[in-house]
C-alpha cells in the first residue's frame, strides 16, 4: 500500500457516502441547518455608480451549488458522532497496548490490506465501464486506489466492531444539530465509559470542513457578484451610447477575441497532457473550445476592467474569517526566533512542484522578521506522489543528524529523481552518516512520524500541498506581500493562548 494511505481509514468507519470516483455525495434537500454562517451577509452586497446589486441576485444563479455545499455540512455532522466513537476507541486503545494510533491502524488495517492486481482492476472497470469514463489504460491507477481503500474500510470497520463489543456506548440524542449559542456547545450527544461527547466536540472535529464550505460559498458569491457588477457596467455604458449591451459587446469585444490555432491547441496539450485522459486527436475539438471560451472570457475581462476602472463602486461581500487551530509543533525542525511571537507552519511534500516554489519564498520572509518569526516544517506527502512519502523519512533521517534544512534544500531541487538510491546519494552530499541513514531509510525507522503529521494534517483540513498556516490560521494566499501582511496582522494581534 501507499505511504499513509490507511491513516484514516478506521476513524472514518461508517461512512458509506462516498462515490466511485471518491467524492460526496449531495443529499436530495436540505434537512436541517448545516451552521456554516455564523453571521448573515448583508442584503445589498454591493453599488455600482448608485445602482444596488441585492444579495438575492448574487445567490440565485448559484442556489443550487451552495445548498449541494452546506448539505455536505449536514451529511458529515449525522455521522460525526459515530466517528467520534470510533476516534476515542482506536485511541484508547493503543493507549492500552503501549503503541500509537498509527501504529495500531498498520497492524490492523494496513498489514491486512493485500494491493489490489491489475486484473482485479480489470474485472472492476468491465463491470463499471458504463459509469467510467476513460479507457481502462487511462484509469487503472484511480481503480487501483479505489479498491484499495475499499479494502483499507472494509478492515477499519472489522477493527471498530471489535473495539465496541467491550465499550459502553450511550447515544442520548437521537439528531446531530449545530449549536445556537456558545453554551450550547456542552450539550452531551453521547458517553463512552462514561466520559461525555459533546456538541463542542462535534463542531470542532467539523471545523475544518466548515471553513472549507464557507470558503467555497464565498467564491461562488464573488464570482456571481463580479458577473452582476459587470453586467450593470456593460448595461451602463451601453445607455451612455444608446446601444443595447449586446451590440456594445459586439463591438468592444468580439473583435478582441484572437483566433485559435492549430499549433495553440497542440501547444496546450503538450504542457497539459499529463493532467489530462485521453490523445491529442480524441482530445482535440474540446481543447479547441475551451481555448475559445478562454480568448473570449480574456477579451470580455479585459473590457470590464476598463469599465471598472471608469465606475464608482462599492462592495460589501466580506470573506470569511478563517477558524483557528492549535498545532502541535514540538520535535518539529524549525528555524528562526525560538519564543518568537508567530509561528508559520508549513504542510510541505518534496515531490510537489508549488512546495519546490513556495520553500523559498516562506524562508526569505520569515527571515525578513529575525526572531520575531519561527518557520516550522510539516511533511505531508500526497498519495498521488510515487517517491513522497520515502522522501518524507530520508528528510527526516537527515534531521536525526542535524542536517534537515540542507537535505530538504537537495529534495526540493531534484523532485524527478526522488528514488531510494538517489536519497541515499543526496544523504552523502550534505556530509551524514550513510550506514546511520540507509539503515533508518530501509528499515522505516520514521514511517510512524510521518504518518502521525497526515493524522493532524487530515484533522484540521490540510487537503493540498504547500499548506501554510500562520498563527494557527490557514493561509490561501502565498505571495511575498500576503505573507508579509498575514505576519504583520499577527504580530498586530499577538500570540492566541
Amino acid at each position: 500500500m501507499t505511504g499513509g494511505a490507511a491513516r484514516s481509514t478506521a476513524i472514518r468507519i461508517g461512512d458509506q457516502s462516498k462515490t466511485a470516483a471518491g467524492q460526496t455525495k449531495p443529499a436530495d434537500k436540505k434537512e436541517a441547518d448545516c451552521g456554516c454562517e455564523t453571521k448573515a451577509p448583508p442584503d445589498v452586497l454591493a453599488v455600482v455608480n448608485g445602482t444596488n446589486i441585492a444579495i438575492k441576485d448574487v445567490d440565485e444563479p448559484v442556489k443550487s451549488r451552495v445548498q449541494e455545499l452546506q448539505n455536505q455540512v449536514i451529511e458529515a455532522r449525522s455521522r460525526q458522532l459515530e466517528l467520534e466513537i470510533n476516534s476515542r476507541l482506536l485511541e484508547a486503545e493503543a493507549k492500552r497496548l503501549g503503541i500509537t494510533a498509527e501504529t495500531l491502524l498498520e497492524r490492523e488495517v494496513g498489514q491486512k490490506v493485500k494491493d489490489p492486481t491489475e486484473a482485479e482492476a480489470r474485472a472492476f472497470y468491465d463491470q463499471n465501464k458504463s459509469r467510467i469514463q476513460g479507457t481502462f489504460a487511462e484509469v487503472k491507477d484511480q481503480v487501483i486506489s479505489y479498491l484499495r481503500t475499499q479494502r483499507q474500510q472494509d478492515e477499519a470497520r472489522k477493527l471498530a466492531d471489535r473495539l465496541r463489543l467491550n465499550a459502553q456506548i450511550k447515544v442520548l440524542a437521537t439528531s446531530v444539530t449545530p449549536p445556537e449559542t456558545e453554551a450550547d456547545r456542552a450539550r452531551v450527544f453521547a458517553t463512552l465509559n462514561a466520559k461525555p461527547i459533546t456538541s463542542g466536540d462535534i463542531e470542532d472535529a467539523l471545523k475544518p470542513l466548515i471553513s472549507s464550505v464557507q470558503e467555497q460559498v464565498y467564491a461562488l458569491r464573488k464570482q456571481s457578484l463580479d458577473v452582476k457588477i459587470n453586467d450593470v457596467l456593460l448595461e451602463q455604458e451601453a445607455a451612455k451610447r444608446k446601444l443595447t449591451g449586446a451590440a456594445l459587446f459586439d463591438a468592444e469585444v468580439v473583435p478582441k477575441v484572437k483566433p485559435v490555432t492549430e499549433d495553440d491547441a497542440r501547444k496546450f496539450y503538450e504542457e497539459n497532457k499529463s493532467r489530462v485522459q485521453g490523445t491529442y486527436e480524441r482530445l482535440r475539438p474540446q481543447i479547441i473550445e475551451y481555448l475559445k471560451n478562454r480568448e473570449e472570457s480574456n477579451a470580455a475581462s479585459e473590457f470590464a476592467e476598463r469599465l471598472r476602472k471608469g465606475g464608482t463602486i462599492q462592495i460589501f461581500l466580506k470573506p470569511p474569517d478563517p477558524p483557528f487551530f492549535a498545532i502541535a509543533i514540538d520535535d518539529r525542525p524549525w528555524k528562526g526566533g525560538a519564543n518568537a511571537a508567530v509561528t508559520i507552519v508549513e504542510f510541505t511534500d518534496y515531490e510537489c512542484p508549488s512546495c519546490a516554489a513556495t520553500q523559498p519564498v516562506l524562508e526569505e520572509v520569515a527571515s525578513q522578521f529575525g526572531d520575531k518569526v519561527k518557520l516550522v516544517s510539516r511533511n505531508y506527502p500526497l498519495e498521488q506522489h510515487k517517491f513522497a512519502f520515502k522522501a518524507a523519512e530520508a528528510a527526516e533521517a537527515a534531521r536525526e543528524q542535524g542536517k534537515y534544512w540542507e537535505y530538504v534544500a537537495i529534495l526540493f531541487a531534484n523532485q524527478k529523481s526522488l528514488e531510494v538510491e538517489r536519497l541515499k546519494e543526496y544523504a552523502t552530499q550534505v556530509g551524514l552518516d550513510r550506514k546511520k541513514f540507509d539503515a533508518a531509510l530501509d528499515s522505516g525507522k520514521f514511517s510512524v512520524r510521518v504518518k502521525r503529521v497526515l493524522l493532524d494534517g487530515d484533522k484540521i483540513g490540510v487537503d493540498s500541498t504547500p499548506t501554510v498556516f500562520i498563527n494557527g490560521k490557514r493561509v490561501r494566499e502565498k505571495t511575498p506581500e500576503a505573507l508579509k501582511a498575514a505576519i504583520e496582522a499577527a504580530l498586530k494581534e499577538g500570540p492566541r493562548k
